[in-house]
C-alpha cells in the first residue's frame, strides 16, 4: 500500500513560517481518501479545519507554539486488513509516532483500538466511536472528540425516562455500524425495564419494516439510519399512517451529519415528508457550540465557521460533518503531547541522575493522563475526557400534540357482570315466585282435610313446591359477584347454586313424572300403578343426583374462572382499548360433569315427555284438574330445561344476559306449574265447591281395592246360595212367575245380606265362615220369609200391606 505524506501546517502556501517551530511531533493521520461514510472524500472536507487548527497552534505562547505537529495522512480504505498492514509499516520505517489522529471506519478503528497498546500508541479522533469500543477499561488508549454511539443510546434511554416511556420499537438501517449500535441500545434498555417490543431492519425498502411495527402496535419508534434515508422512512411512515400524536419518532442516527429530507422520495411530496416528519425528535450531536463566547484559539464557533467555510470556497471543497471534530481533535493532541514533553523536559533537566530517558511504555502512561486531563472550550463545545467521553448536546424538536404521546395503546380491563338494576328486577320476580309457592304450601298443611283431591295431592304436591322453592332460589344467588361479596363466599355460592337448582330440578321433576307414570299406567295399560312405592322411585331419583353432585363438589369442584374476550376500541380514546372480562364458576373438566348429569336426565326427560303424550287425551275425573295440565306442565319442564342449558352454553360471554335468561326459564317454568296445577284446585276450593270421596281419609288405596276383592267373592256365593233356594221355591209356585221375579229376589237377598255382613261384624267374613250352617240357618230364617212375603200376591196369598202379620215368628211358622 502507498503511503501518502502529507504536511498539513501551511502545505506550500506556509512553508516560510515552518522554520519557526522548533520542536517537531509527529503524527499518524490515519483516513480514508477515496471513500466514507457518504460515498465521497471525507478528506478534502477536512483538511481546511486541520489547518485553521494549525494555524491557531502557531500564534499560540509558549510552551504550545514551541512544538510542530507534524501530520503523516495513511489511507486506511475503510479495509481493516490493509490498514492494520499499513500502520506497522509506518511504525516500521519511522519516525517514532506518539498518537495517532483522524477519522477511520468503525471497522478499522476496532482493530487498530486493539493493537494501540501493543505498539505504545494512543489514539484522538474526530470520528464516533463503535459501542463495543466504549469500555475504558479494555479500550483505555482511545480517545474521541465526538460522542460515542453508546453515548447516543444512553441519551436516549434518558429521553425515554424523562417521559416514562417504557415500551419501544426499533427500526435499523442495515450495516456494522448500526447493528452494534442497535445490540447496545437492546441492551441498555433492557437494564432500565423498557420493553422491546420489535426491532426491525431495512437495507433499501422500509416500508415491510415498517408495517410490522405498526402490527405489533409500536407507538415509541427509535430508528437508527443514515442522514440520506430519512426521506424514505418518513415517506413509507406517511403511507401507513404512522405519525402525529399518537405516534413519536425518535431519530438517533443521523451521528454529526444530522439528517434532513434534501430529497423528494417516490410517491411522497415534500409537505407530506414533512408532515410526518413534524413533531419527531432529533437526537443528534451537535456541530458548534451555541455560544459566542471565544474558544481555545481566542476565535468564536461562529467566527470559526466562517473561516472554514472560506476555505472551502478556495478549495471549492465539500462541507464535511466532521470539520469541528477535527478542529477540537488537532488542539487535543497538541495541548497533549506539548504538556507530555514539557515534563519531560523537566525530569531531565531536574533529576538527580544524569542522562534520564523516560521509556516508551512511561511515556504512555503519560500521554495518557495528559489526554484525560485535557478541557478546553473549543469549536464543537466543552472538549473532556474525564469520564472517558466527550459530553454531548441533543437537539429535540417540540411535541406534535399537547403533550407526549403513549408508548402503547392503553388496555382498560373491565368486567362484564351483571347490572344492578337488572338483578333487583329478577330477584323481585324470584321473590314473589317464592312468597307465592309459599303461601301454596302453608295452604296445603293447614287445610289437609280439604285437600282432597288424592290422585294429585297430599305429599306429591307438597315435594312439588319444594322443588319450585330450590329452583326459585337459585336465581338469587346466581346474580350476585364480587361486587357485593368477597371470593371465598363466591368461591362457596359456586357449590350451593349447583347443588340447589339440580336437587330442585330433580324433586319437582320426578314428582312430575311419577303423577303421568300413574295417569299412563291406569288408563292405557290398565294397571294401577306399577311404580310401588312412588317415594322409593323419587328416593332412587335424588340419591343419584346427590351422588353424581358430591362426586363433582370432592373430584373437581367449582371456582371462579375469569373468562377474556376480544379487545374493543374505546370511542371515546383512541388511545385506549378495553379488555372486557367476566367472572363464572366453572370446573377443571366441567364437560365430563355436565355430560354425567344430562345423561341420566336427558332419558328421563323424554320419558316422561313420551308419557305425557300418551295421557294427553285421558279425561279427568276430578273437576279443579283438567285432563290437559298434567301433561303441558311435563313438557313445559322438559322445554324450559333444555332451553336453558343451550341458553348458559351460548350467552357465557355476557353476563347479564346469561342471567336474565337462565332466570326467565326457570321462573316461567315455575310460575307455569303453580298456575296450571294449583291454581285450579285453590279457585275451586275458595269458591267453596269441596271435592268429596267414597273412601274415609284414614283408609288407604290398598285396603279399599282388597275390600273391593272380597266383596266380588262373597256376590259371587250368594249368587250361588240364591240359586239354589230360587230352585226349591220353584217346586211351589209357577215357574213362569218365579222366572219373572229371579233377578228382583237376587238383588234384594244381595243386599241384605251385605248389609247383614257389614252390621253384624267389622272385619270381612271368609268363605268357610260365609257358608257354615249357622250363617246359612240364620239367612234361611230371614230371606224365607221376605220372599214368601213377596211372592204371596202372586199365588193368591195376602198383599204387602199385610206384612204387619210376619211380625212374629209365630206367624212366619204358620
Amino acid at each position: 500500500m502507498d503511503m501518502l505524506m502529507l504536511l498539513l501546517v501551511f502545505g506550500l502556501r506556509v512553508g516560510p513560517v515552518l522554520a519557526q517551530v522548533r520542536h517537531p511531533l509527529p503524527v499518524l493521520w490515519m483516513m480514508p481518501l477515496n471513500s466514507g461514510w457518504g460515498g465521497g472524500n471525507l478528506t478534502a472536507g477536512v483538511a481546511p479545519a486541520v489547518r485553521l487548527a494549525l494555524q491557531d497552534l502557531k500564534k499560540q505562547p509558549a510552551p504550545l507554539g514551541n512544538y510542530e505537529i507534524q501530520l503523516q495522512l495513511l489511507d486506511s480504505q475503510c479495509e481493516a486488513p490493509s490498514a492494520l498492514k499499513a500502520l506497522f509499516d509506518a511504525m516500521w520505517s519511522g519516525p517514532k509516532y506518539l498518537l495517532v489522529f483522524g477519522g477511520v471506519c468503525p471497522s478499522v478503528m476496532t482493530l487498530i483500538t486493539r493493537s494501540l497498546p501493543a505498539l505504545n500508541l494512543v489514539q484522538v479522533s474526530f470520528a464516533a466511536p463503535p459501542p463495543n469500543l466504549s469500555n475504558r477499561k479494555w479500550y483505555g488508549n482511545l480517545f474521541s472528540t465526538v460522542p460515542s454511539d453508546r453515548a447516543l443510546n444512553q441519551a436516549t434511554v434518558k429521553l425515554l425516562q424523562r417521559h416514562k416511556w417504557t415500551r419501544v420499537a426499533i427500526i435499523t438501517q442495515e450495516g456494522l455500524r448500526r447493528s452494534e449500535m442497535k445490540k447496545d441500545l437492546i441492551r441498555q434498555l433492557l437494564k432500565v425495564g423498557v420493553q422491546v417490543v420489535s426491532t426491525e431492519s431495512f437495507y433499501d425498502d422500509a416500508c415491510s419494516s415498517l408495517k410490522e411495527l405498526k402490527e405489533r402496535d409500536a407507538r415509541i419508534i427509535i430508528g437508527q439510519f443514515e442522514y440520506d434515508s430519512a426521506s424514505e422512512v418518513f415517506c413509507c411512515a406517511y403511507r401507513l399512517n404512522l405519525f402525529g400524536p399518537r405516534y413519536q419518532w425518535i431519530v438517533a442516527g443521523g451521528g454529526t451529519a444530522g439528517w434532513r429530507l434534501d430529497r423528494q422520495a417516490s410517491g411522497c411530496t415534500a409537505d407530506s415528508l414533512l408532515t410526518a416528519a413534524d413533531g419527531s425528535f432529533r437526537l443528534q450531536i451537535r456541530q458548534l457550540s451555541d455560544t459566542n463566547t471565544p474558544g481555545v484559539s481566542g476565535q468564536t464557533p461562529q467566527e470559526y465557521q466562517d473561516a472554514y467555510l472560506r476555505e472551502l470556497i478556495q478549495e471549492r471543497s465539500e462541507v464535511s460533518p466532521l470539520h469541528a471534530y477535527a478542529y477540537d481533535a488537532v488542539w487535543v493532541a497538541a495541548k497533549a503531547l506539548s504538556q507530555v514533553m514539557e515534563a519531560v523536559k523537566h525530569r531531565e533537566k531536574y533529576s538527580i541522575k544524569r542522562n534520564v530517558t523516560v521509556g516508551e511504555e512511561e511515556f504512555q502512561r503519560t500521554l495518557l493522563e495528559a489526554v484525560k486531563q485535557t478541557q478546553f472550550e473549543g469549536a464543537t463545545g466543552p472538549v473532556s475526557f474525564r469520564n472517558g467521553e466527550r459530553m454531548m448536546s441533543i437537539e429535540v424538536t417540540q411535541f406534535q400534540g399537547s403533550g407526549p404521546a403513549k408508548d402503547q395503546t392503553a388496555e382498560r380491563p373491565q368486567q362484564r357482570r351483571v347490572s344492578f338494576l337488572l338483578y333487583v328486577i329478577v330477584s323481585s320476580v324470584a321473590a314473589v315466585t317464592i312468597i307465592i309457592t309459599l303461601t301454596i304450601l302453608c295452604f296445603i298443611i293447614i287445610n289437609r282435610k280439604h285437600w282432597l283431591l288424592r290422585r294429585s295431592g297430599g305429599p306429591q304436591d307438597e315435594l312439588l313446591l319444594l322443588g319450585i322453592l330450590l329452583s326459585s332460589a337459585s336465581v338469587l344467588i346466581s346474580g350476585l359477584d364480587e361486587a357485593s361479596l368477597s371470593d371465598v363466599m363466591l368461591q362457596i355460592l359456586c357449590s350451593v347454586r349447583l347443588w340447589i337448582l339440580s336437587v330442585g330440578h330433580t324433586v319437582g321433576f320426578s314428582v312430575l313424572f311419577i303423577k303421568t307414570w300413574r295417569v299412563y299406567s291406569t288408563c292405557c295399560i290398565n294397571q294401577k300403578s306399577s311404580l310401588q312405592p312412588a317415594g322409593l322411585v323419587q328416593l332412587w331419583m335424588l340419591l343419584l343426583d346427590v351422588f353424581v353432585l358430591t362426586s363433582w363438589q370432592i373430584l373437581d369442584p367449582l371456582r371462579r374462572v375469569v373468562i377474556q374476550f376480544r379487545l374493543e376500541s374505546d370511542p371515546a380514546d383512541q388511545d385506549v382499548i378495553i379488555r372486557p372480562y367476566s367472572e363464572h364458576c366453572s370446573s377443571i373438566k366441567m364437560e365430563l360433569w355436565l355430560t354425567a348429569v344430562y345423561g341420566y336426565k336427558g332419558p328421563l326427560l323424554g320419558l316422561g315427555c313420551f308419557l305425557a303424550w300418551s295421557i294427553r287425551t285421558v279425561k279427568s275425573d276430578h273437576p279443579p284438574l283438567p285432563s290437559e295440565h298434567l301433561p303441558l306442565c311435563m313438557f313445559a319442564v322438559t322445554v324450559f330445561s333444555v332451553s336453558g342449558v343451550t341458553g348458559l352454553m351460548l350467552t357465557s360471554y355476557n353476563p347479564s344476559v346469561q342471567f336474565c335468561l337462565s332466570s326467565a326459564l326457570i321462573l316461567c317454568c315455575n310460575i307455569f306449574i303453580l298456575s296450571w296445577l294449583f291454581g285450579a284446585k285453590l279457585l275451586y276450593i275458595w269458591n267453596g265447591r269441596e271435592l268429596q270421596i267414597e273412601a274415609t281419609e284414614e283408609d288407604t288405596e290398598e285396603q279399599q281395592m282388597s275390600l273391593n276383592q272380597q266383596l266380588k267373592s262373597q256376590t259371587a256365593k250368594l249368587d250361588v246360595e240364591i240359586e239354589t233356594i230360587t230352585m226349591q221355591l220353584s217346586e211351589t209356585s209357577e215357574s213362569e212367575t218365579l222366572h219373572h221375579n229371579n233377578a228382583e229376589v237376587r238383588s234384594v237377598v244381595h243386599v241384605a245380606q251385605v248389609c247383614a255382613v257389614d252390621q253384624n261384624s267389622e272385619e270381612p267374613l271368609s268363605t268357610d265362615a260365609v257358608n257354615s250352617p249357622e250363617h246359612v240357618e240364620r239367612r234361611l230364617s230371614v230371606q224365607l220369609p221376605i220372599l214368601h212375603h213377596s211372592y204371596l200376591p202372586y199365588i193368591g196369598g195376602v198383599s204387602a200391606s199385610s206384612s204387619s202379620l210376619f211380625g212374629s215368628r209365630q206367624t212366619f211358622a204358620h
